[in-house]
């Protein structure tokens, strides 16, 4: 009976062979399913109060599951699970909060079909969470506090049917990808080692929630990958803002180099259109070109910068995705910056 009602989709099958079906088409399940709902409805009580049933059906066992709004939650939490035993003829009642922890139902769409509400938002939810690949569902899934945390690490939160970028600011050493903190990035170079030996530093603070998802994605996305290869990085230059930048010598240029990230100006409007993040770095004791040329062929990097073997590179990752590579030739008295196909680089 039960894998008559898969064969009709209506359900799913764990690995324990037990069948959970949504309360709402009940109805529609084979008839011995539907004797064995109704006996256990005679002997605690209605059951349309629940939102999924649990039939199991090695143990003669059946539990009824209630959850946070069912329908319009892509990860409902549980409220009330009540187990009846068939066989023993007695039932037990379990609430969900202080006594014990709500528990996720993860991957929703396993449970519905397609008449359920947003069936097909559930889908692509699913699809979702589970292409982060941060997450094991195995069994009953993550705790929900470890659930909470890892997205709350990978910058993402739960908006009605999508994971979307968190807009809360971290704490400057809250993780920033699996090397650094997001003070990492804000405290280095050398002028913000010069700043951060007086009695008043400069505020170098990032006040976007934008600024600090583009440098966890510039950390996650083109660091981490760069140091699981080659080792640890040195950072020279990370995020800078309107008041650090005035303080660097030399020709930069806020508008372009994507150091300010998604910071806004006086007139709330982007001091880098481009957005995204950038750092310069270099590896101890490694050719900073073949560093470089193994960055370009591996990470979806934005803008890369590069100034000589033996000195730091300057990488972006962006929403432009442009994939250009400027290199910085010599000049009689400046670096001169010359745009440089992908192919000729690696030749170098």
């Amino acid at each position: 009976a039960c894998d008559i009602a898969i064969e009709e989709g209506l359900g799913y099958l764990d690995n324990e062979y037990a069948l959970y079906v949504p309360t709402s088409i009940m109805d529609r399940l084979p008839v011995v399913l539907r004797l064995y709902i109704n006996c256990a409805a005679i002997l605690y009580g209605d059951v349309d109060e629940s939102d999924l049933i649990k039939i199991h059906t090695h143990t003669g066992k059946l539990s009824l599951m209630k959850y946070d709004d069912f329908e319009n939650n892509p990860a409902p939490l549980l409220l009330q699970r009540v187990k009846i035993n068939l066989r023993d003829q007695f039932f037990d009642v379990y609430e969900y909060g202080e006594e014990f922890e709500p528990t996720y139902l993860y991957l929703k769409s396993r449970y519905i079909n397609e008449e359920f509400p947003h069936y097909a938002e559930q889908c692509q939810f699913d699809e979702d969470l589970e292409n982060l690949k941060i997450f094991d569902f195995e069994g009953h899934g993550p705790r929900p506090n470890e659930f909470r945390e890892k997205l709350k690490a990978n910058r993402l939160e739960m908006s009605d049917f999508k994971l979307t970028t968190t807009q809360t600011i971290p704490e400057l050493d809250d993780a920033c990808g699996d090397n650094f903190t997001f003070r990492d990035f804000i405290e280095c170079g050398e002028t913000w080692d010069v700043f951060n030996s007086k009695e008043n530093p400069i505020d170098n603070i990032p006040k976007q929630a934008d600024t600090y998802n583009a440098i966890y994605h510039l950390a996650t996305k083109i660091l981490d990958p760069v140091i699981d290869y080659f080792g640890m990085v040195q950072l020279t230059y990370g995020f800078s803002s309107s008041k650090l930048a005035k303080e660097i010598p030399g020709r930069i240029a806020p508008k372009l180099d994507q150091h300010a990230s998604c910071e806004l100006n006086r007139l709330k409007n982007p001091i880098c259109p481009r957005l995204g993040a950038a750092c310069d770095f270099i590896v101890e004791y490694e050719s900073m070109l073949e560093v470089a040329q193994w960055l370009v062929e591996n990470t979806p990097f934005d803008r890369l910068y590069f100034y000589g073997d033996d000195k730091p590179i300057h990488v972006s990752y962006g929403p432009e995705n442009k994939q250009e590579i400027v290199f910085m030739k010599e000049g009689k008295d400046r670096l001169i910056p010359s745009v440089i196909k992908i192919d000729k680089f690696m030749d170098l």
